[in-house]
C-alpha cells in the first residue's frame, strides 16, 4: 500500500514536470543549487532549507545544495547571482519583499528586473517581541514609552528597508510619531537579529513568526503583537488591530532564476517549483512554520513583482525610513565612539600633564586616584547611557577622565566635555546615522 502511494506521488510529480518541460522531465539534473542571499538562521535561509528537504523527499531533484551569501539585505547575493550564474539552468535564488526594500533604500543599480522570475512561494506575518525579562510587558507599555521618547526605544530587525523596518515605520505613523524618529537597528540575518533581541541589546524586535516561534514556545521571548488581521489558531498572541493599531502586514518570499537561461530551462525550473509546492513535504512545512500559501507563477508573478516594487518605493518614501546595516551588536557603537574620543582627549591632555611639576611622594596616590576616576566614568557611562542618553553619560565620562589627569580647571573641563559630547552625538547620531541613545534629551 505504501509503495503504491509513493509511486502515485512520484507519477504526479513527473506529470507536472513533463507538462512544464518534456526534455527536462526525461533528464532531471543530478544536482539543483539553491542560493540564500543571507546569513544562516533567517527567513531566506529557512525557506531554502525547507525547499531542499521538500525537493529531495519528493524525488523532484536527486540532490539539492544550499549556499549562503550574506550582506546588504541580499544585494550582495543578488549581484553575485546576476554576475556569476548567468545562463545556469540548475540554480534558484530565494528573494522577496525584503530584497525589494533594499533595492529601493540603497538605490541598487542591480534590480530584480535583471533576473528571471519564477514564482512567489509564501507569505508570513510579522511579530513584535521583547526578551522575557524585559520591563516592557505589553504593546501598550511599548507604545507609551515610544511616544514619550521615540529615540530611546531601539527596534531590532532584518536588513534596512525590509519588511521589519517597514512595519516599524507604519506602527510609528499609526501612533502619531514621525517614522524618521524610529531608532531602527538593522542586522544582516535573522540569527544576528535574534541574538540581539535575546541579549536585550534592542528594546523590541520584529521578525517573521516562523523565526520567533521556537523562542516563543521556549518562553525566552514575550510576543507583544502579530501583524495578522485576526488571531491565528493555536497562537495566543494578540493582533496589532485588536490593540488599537489599525494595521495588517504580510511579508512574502519568492524564487528567481539567473539571467540568460533559455525558454526550456525556465519552463523546467517553473515545473520543478510547481511540483514542489504540490508535494506533501512542502504542505507539511507550510503548516509547521505557519507560512501562508502564496504560490503565484508566470506572467502573473511578474506583474505582481512590478506592482510591489512601486508600492514599496512609495511606502519607504512616505515613511522616510533609512538605516545602516549592522554586523555588530548595537550596544558597541557608543563604546567605539567613546573609545576614539577618549584617545583623542588623552592625546591633547597628556602633553600638558607631562609639563606639570610632580612631587615624588604624591605619584602613587595620584596614580590610584586617576585609575579610580576613569573606572568610575566608564561604569557610569555604561550604566546610564540608555537612561540618560549619550550626551549626558559621555560628558560625565570625559569630565572624570580630564579630572583624573588635571584637577585644576573643573569648569573648563566640564564645558569641554559637554561640547565634545554634543558634537559627537550630532556627528555620529545624526549625520552618520549610528544609533546613539538620546535619553532624556530626545528631540
Amino acid at each position: 500500500m505504501g509503495i503504491r502511494l509513493r509511486s502515485c506521488g512520484l507519477a504526479a510529480t513527473l506529470a507536472v514536470l513533463t507538462a512544464a518541460s518534456p526534455a527536462a522531465a526525461q533528464n532531471p539534473p543530478e544536482h539543483l543549487r539553491l542560493v540564500a542571499p543571507a546569513a544562516p538562521g533567517g527567513g531566506w535561509d529557512q525557506t531554502a532549507r525547507v525547499m531542499q528537504h521538500a525537493l529531495q523527499q519528493a524525488g523532484i531533484a536527486r540532490t539539492v545544495s544550499v549556499e549562503n551569501i550574506p550582506g546588504a539585505a541580499g544585494l550582495i547575493g543578488l549581484a553575485r547571482f546576476v554576475g556569476s550564474e548567468q545562463g545556469s539552468g540548475d540554480t534558484l535564488m530565494v528573494s522577496g519583499l525584503i530584497m525589494l526594500g533594499a533595492i529601493v533604500t540603497q538605490r541598487s543599480p542591480i534590480t530584480l528586473r535583471e533576473v528571471t522570475s519564477i514564482a512567489r512561494l509564501t507569505g508570513e506575518y510579522e511579530v513584535l517581541a521583547v526578551p522575557a525579562a524585559s520591563p516592557i510587558r505589553s504593546l501598550d507599555d511599548l507604545i507609551r514609552a515610544f511616544t514619550q521618547r521615540p529615540e530611546a526605544i531601539s527596534w531590532g530587525g532584518g536588513s534596512a528597508g525590509g519588511s521589519d523596518q517597514i512595519l516599524a515605520g507604519l506602527i510609528a505613523d499609526a501612533v502619531g510619531v514621525a517614522p524618521r524618529r524610529v531608532n531602527y537597528i538593522a542586522f544582516s540575518g535573522g540569527g544576528e537579529s535574534l541574538s540581539a533581541i535575546l541579549g536585550g541589546q534592542v528594546s523590541v524586535g520584529i521578525n517573521g513568526l516562523a523565526e520567533f516561534a521556537p523562542q516563543i514556545d521556549a518562553g525566552t521571548i514575550r510576543p507583544l503583537a502579530i501583524s495578522s488581521a485576526e488571531r491565528l489558531p493555536g497562537l495566543d498572541v494578540p493582533t496589532l488591530r485588536e490593540q488599537g493599531i489599525d494595521l495588517e502586514f504580510e511579508n512574502w518570499r519568492s524564487v528567481v532564476a539567473p539571467p540568460g537561461i533559455d525558454a526550456a530551462e525556465r519552463r523546467y525550473l517553473e515545473g520543478v517549483v510547481e511540483a514542489m509546492v504540490r508535494s506533501e513535504a512542502w504542505r507539511d512545512a507550510l503548516t509547521r512554520y505557519r507560512w501562508l500559501d502564496r504560490y503565484l507563477a508566470g506572467a502573473e508573478f511578474e506583474r505582481f513583482a512590478d506592482t510591489e516594487h512601486a508600492r514599496v518605493q512609495r511606502i519607504l518614501q512616505q515613511l522616510g525610513t533609512t538605516a545602516k546595516e549592522s554586523s555588530a551588536a548595537p550596544g558597541l557603537y557608543p563604546l567605539f565612539v567613546l573609545g576614539g574620543l577618549v584617545l583623542l582627549g588623552l592625546a591633547a591632555v597628556v602633553p600638558a600633564i607631562r609639563r606639570r611639576p610632580v612631587i615624588p611622594s604624591q605619584t602613587a596616590v595620584r596614580g590610584w586616584r586617576s585609575v579610580g576616576l576613569i573606572a568610575a566614568g566608564g561604569f557610569l557611562d555604561v550604566l546610564f547611557a540608555e537612561r540618560l542618553g549619550f550626551i549626558i553619560a559621555s560628558a560625565v565620562l570625559f569630565w572624570l577622565v580630564a579630572r583624573a589627569f588635571d584637577e585644576r580647571r573643573p569648569v573648563r573641563d566640564a564645558l569641554f566635555a559637554v561640547a565634545v559630547s554634543v558634537a559627537a552625538y550630532l556627528l555620529f547620531g545624526r549625520v552618520l546615522d549610528l544609533p546613539l541613545p538620546a535619553g532624556v534629551l530626545a528631540f
